[in-house]
């Protein structure tokens, strides 16, 4: 005869009563104050850790998601950082590495990342003004910033928490995770001159960008210190369309005079220079040698040749979600400011 089995305890989600789960249905299952709740699920320092993540855990378990609207009536927050983007951007590995080191550096927050894109033929103030003015998220991250970027001095004058990543002019003011372009710039074209190379072109980024005139200078530099001729490509920039490289580099090396060294500021151009090489029926590491920046180690999977520099990108976005988390919850402090660079 087969026993019986004896009623199975409830677990607290069990209990949970039925529709969308709330703080209430939080506070009941765990026998917290719906306050205590609120400030556990924001991180709150005055709650301990064990409770922190007893709530937490509890939240996840029982699927709760903060209602925004009712949040946004009661705080003024949505809990939103807003990452904005143009459509145009380098895909290959740079931007999702990016978009994905900033997501998980909200997780265990109380932010959720959303992306805002902007098109080519939008003003890069459009997305900016939106968020602003509709209060659709606490804080920006941006990119590509000029040296007056208009977006940056737009939100010190608005008192609006935001991250850069790269530098403006007024940066010391603001938070911002950059990378030295003036040292990659130096490091590759010195070890572009140590191949014996005598004549470097830089596929540089759009020139009206701070991180290109930081390139620039850096390479100029030191083609001057050893001596060796040096150019930026003219028609197109490492953030123009692949086709639109690849027929430049192709244009400047069917001429006699024809650069032997590439320093490219991307993997996507650095791929379209190599097929314009290519195309010529030149050889990479016999008639000219390449130096690109990375996020990943990919160029040398596509050609063993292209020498590369590492840029931890992933790092960068875990830092800039940290730099505007900071900014707008604790306003008062230093604002968060990282250069990282390539060992010269």
């Amino acid at each position: 005869m087969t026993a019986r089995k004896g009623p199975r305890t409830p677990s607290p989600t069990d209990r949970r009563p039925p529709g969308r789960p709330t703080l209430k249905t939080i506070s009941e299952l765990s026998g917290l104050a719906v306050p205590t709740v609120s400030r556990a699920l924001n991180d709150a320092p005055d709650i301990g850790e064990a409770t922190k993540r007893r709530v937490q855990e509890l939240a996840e378990k029982i699927g709760y998601r903060p209602n925004r609207a009712g949040l946004r009536l009661r705080t003024g927050k949505t809990n939103v950082i807003a990452l904005v983007l143009p459509t145009n951007y380098d895909m290959l590995n740079y931007t999702a590495r990016l978009i994905t080191a900033i997501v998980a550096g909200t997780r265990g927050t109380a932010y959720h990342l959303i992306i805002t894109p902007y098109f080519p033929d939008q003003n890069a103030m459009d997305p900016i003004r939106y968020l602003v003015e509709t209060r659709s998220a606490d804080g920006i991250i941006l990119n590509q910033t000029e040296p007056e970027d208009p977006r940056v001095a737009y939100l010190m004058d608005q008192g609006f928490p935001f991250a850069t990543h790269g530098r403006t002019r007024w940066c010391d003011r603001h938070p911002f995770v950059d990378f030295d372009n003036t040292v990659f710039g130096r490091v590759g074209a010195r070890r572009l001159i140590a191949r014996g190379r005598r004549h470097l072109l830089l596929i540089a980024p759009p020139r009206n960008q701070t991180y290109a005139m930081n390139m620039i200078d850096g390479a100029t530099s030191a083609a001057a210190a050893a001596g060796v001729a040096f150019e930026v490509m003219e028609g197109a920039s490492s953030d123009s369309p692949s086709l639109e490289v690849e027929a430049r580099i192709r244009a400047r090396f069917s001429t006699g005079l024809r650069p032997d060294g590439i320093i490219s500021a991307s993997t996507s151009a650095a791929i379209a220079a190599t097929a314009g090489i290519e195309a010529e029926g030149l050889k990479l590491g016999r008639e000219a040698d390449l130096i690109a920046k990375e996020a990943v180690p990919f160029l040398c999977r596509f050609r063993a040749e292209i020498l590369s520099v590492y840029e931890d990108v992933a790092e960068a976005g875990a830092l800039l979600t940290r730099a505007v988390i900071q900014a707008i919850d604790s306003p008062d402090l230093p604002p968060i400011q990282v250069l990282d660079a390539p060992a010269d």
